[in-house]
C-alpha cells in the first residue's frame, strides 16, 4: 500500500465534498475546486475523511494511488485556506505596482511588462520590490509564479531579476583578469 496514499485526508468543518463516478467537487469558504480522476482509483468519505484506494496493484495505479490523494489534499486546503507565492524584484529600477486587478513590472526592459493574473488568480504588489500571488487552485498559483519569475530570471553575474522569495542565487565570479588591476 502506498505510504502517502493510504493516509486519510481530513474534512475541515466548513468544507464539503461531492463525489460523482471519477469527477470530484470540494467546496469551501475561499472557493469551489472541481476536478476527473482516473475511475481506477475510488475515492470516498468516510466519518468526515477522504479516503483513497486502488483497484489493483500494478505499478500505474500505485503511483496514480499517492498522486491522487496528494491533488485531493492540496484542493482541500486550498479552499480551506487557499495557496500564496511571494516574488522579489531585485535591482536598480526595478519594480512592480499594481494597477486594478494586474500588476505593471519594470524589469530592466525598455517597456513596462503588464501581467493578468487568470480567473481565480490575484496578484497583489505588497510594496515596491514584492509580489503576491494568491489563490484557491496550487497548481494555477505555481504556475503564475513561474510565469512571473521568467520574465526576468536572475542574473548570474549580478542577482538582477524576479526570484522567489528566500531563493538562492548562486552569483559567478566576473572576469578573473580585470580583478587584478591597470594591464600593462
Amino acid at each position: 500500500m502506498s505510504r502517502v496514499g493510504r493516509l486519510p485526508i481530513l474534512l475541515p468543518e466548513k468544507v464539503t465534498v461531492d463525489i460523482r463516478q471519477n469527477e470530484v467537487t470540494v467546496k469551501g469558504p475561499k472557493g469551489e475546486l472541481c476536478r476527473s480522476f482516473d475511475p481506477a482509483i475510488s475515492i470516498a468519505v468516510k466519518d468526515g475523511c477522504i479516503v483513497v484506494s486502488r483497484a489493483s496493484d500494478q505499478k500505474i495505479y500505485r503511483a496514480l494511488h499517492g498522486l491522487t490523494r496528494s491533488v485531493l489534499a492540496n484542493m482541500v486546503k486550498g479552499v480551506d485556506k487557499g495557496f500564496e507565492k511571494y516574488l522579489d524584484i531585485v535591482g536598480v529600477g526595478y519594480r512592480v505596482q499594481s494597477v486594478g486587478d494586474k500588476i505593471i513590472l519594470q524589469a530592466g526592459y525598455t517597456h513596462p511588462v503588464e501581467v493578468v493574473p487568470p480567473p481565480g488568480i490575484t496578484l497583489t504588489a505588497e510594496g515596491p520590490s514584492r509580489i503576491k500571488v494568491s489563490g484557491v487552485d496550487k497548481e494555477k498559483v505555481g504556475q503564475v509564479a513561474a510565469d512571473i519569475r521568467a520574465i526576468h530570471p536572475p542574473d548570474a553575474y549580478k542577482g538582477k531579476g524576479v526570484r522567489y522569495s528566500g531563493e538562492q542565487v548562486r552569483l559567478k565570479p566576473g572576469k578573473a583578469g580585470r580583478a587584478g588591476g591597470k594591464k600593462k
